[in-house]
């Protein structure tokens, strides 16, 4: 099976998933699956199409901030990122397996890994902006 590979997203085929509809007690093949999956550079680029974020070395990985404060971090070899929820959001998020808290107390204040290889694009952007959102929230407030 070929894959398919432009600037905005890598798809991989999935053989022999397919969707089955019933219409009228007979069933039709709509198609075959397919996962969108995430870049690192489509995840930097949307971190830093955020208003008011900024790039900055984190140790070891690239983080994203707003007004000094990381809403998200990239780690760049196992293409994975981390950002940071409120308790509500991040159970949501958790639902789909791509998605889960990092495992000790960082965790449980938040902070969440989403890996980039197998999470599909739109949901990796949702939690993106939410983090975003969570973070720069906080700081109108204070």
């Amino acid at each position: 099976m070929a894959c398919l590979k432009d600037d905005f997203a890598l798809i991989r085929y999935v053989p022999f998933a397919w969707i089955w509809y019933q219409f009228r007690s007979n069933f039709a093949i709509l198609g075959c699956i397919f996962t969108v999956m995430v870049t690192v550079l489509q995840f930097k680029k949307a971190a830093l199409g955020l208003a008011g974020s900024t790039e900055e070395p984190h140790f070891e990985k690239t983080s994203f901030r707003i007004r000094k404060k990381i809403f998200a971090t990239l780690d760049v070899k196992a293409a994975r990122a981390c950002i940071k929820l409120n308790e509500t959001d991040q159970s949501v998020f958790c639902l789909d397996k791509a998605v889960y808290p990092v495992p000790n107390k960082w965790g449980k204040q938040g902070w969440t890994f989403i890996e980039l290889k197998t999470v599909h694009k739109d949901l990796c952007m949702d939690a993106l902006q939410t983090a975003y959102n969570t973070v720069a929230g906080k700081q109108r407030q204070s």
